[in-house]
């Protein structure tokens, strides 16, 4: 039992080391230690293994990034999603000349899926797949919670009602939100309504100002575009 509960531990430290350095990679064995809250020891045995099977690499100053061999575990894993989006976002981001997006629900959790910046755009946002952030903040949260009945958002946690921004983008079709999940940063995000998991939002980030309601109507355009396609 012991070494059952070991493994576990083990096997729970090396998938949260993966989530960190999709965040904020890259960084050293002590930064992520320290994020990990562990010894630099047992974080350096956490990245060996992690190594060994490619899921994460060094930089060209040793630091620790997410390895390739991620991107081929992952190639099957919401892969009508990220086709039917991947022209839509594309179109997109084009228009727009903002960094455009799908993200996802993962319980109480946003993940960006798959980004596209816009080519020729004199500034851009990186907004990285597997980049999360609370459910409860930011466009693409509130456009990801206009899916959810009160009763969903209860059994996530929340003993407190869905935030009235969200009453609005569900008329609307779409959310927008500034400063809440990245200071300086503007988002705006529509829920993507077809019947098949994941729930899905499409959106753009941008800095500095923006119209936010033009941005959001082609989000929104977007978003009827890939429920469309996944038919």
């Amino acid at each position: 039992m012991a070494e059952q509960l070991a493994g576990a531990q083990t096997l729970s430290r090396g998938i949260r080391a993966l989530e960190i350095l999709a965040e904020h990679s890259p960084l050293t064995i002590q930064q992520l230690a320290d994020e990990l809250s562990v010894h630099r020891s047992i974080a350096y045995r956490i990245v060996r293994t992690l190594e060994a099977h490619r899921l994460v690499v060094r930089d060209a100053g040793g630091r620790l990034e997410l390895g390739a061999q991620l991107a081929v575990l992952a190639q099957s894993v919401d892969r009508d999603l990220r086709g039917a989006a991947l022209p839509h976002l594309t179109a997109l981001a084009q228009a727009t000349g903002c960094t455009a997006f799908v993200a996802v629900q993962d319980g109480d959790d946003v993940v960006t899926l798959v980004s596209v910046e816009s080519r020729g755009a004199r500034a851009s946002v990186a907004q990285r797949p597997g980049t999360r952030h609370p459910l409860a903040l930011g466009a693409p949260g509130i456009a990801l919670q206009t899916l959810l009945s009160a009763r969903e958002w209860a059994a996530l946690g929340h003993d407190d009602a869905m935030r009235a921004e969200v009453a609005v983008a569900a008329e609307r079709g779409y959310a927008t939100s500034t400063d809440e999940v990245v200071p300086g940063l503007s988002g705006v995000a529509a829920p993507i309504r077809h019947p098949l998991p994941p729930r899905a939002a499409v959106g753009v980030v941008t800095v500095g100002a923006a119209d936010l309601d033009a941005l959001g109507a082609a989000s929104a355009d977007a978003a009827r575009a890939i429920a469309a396609d996944l038919g």
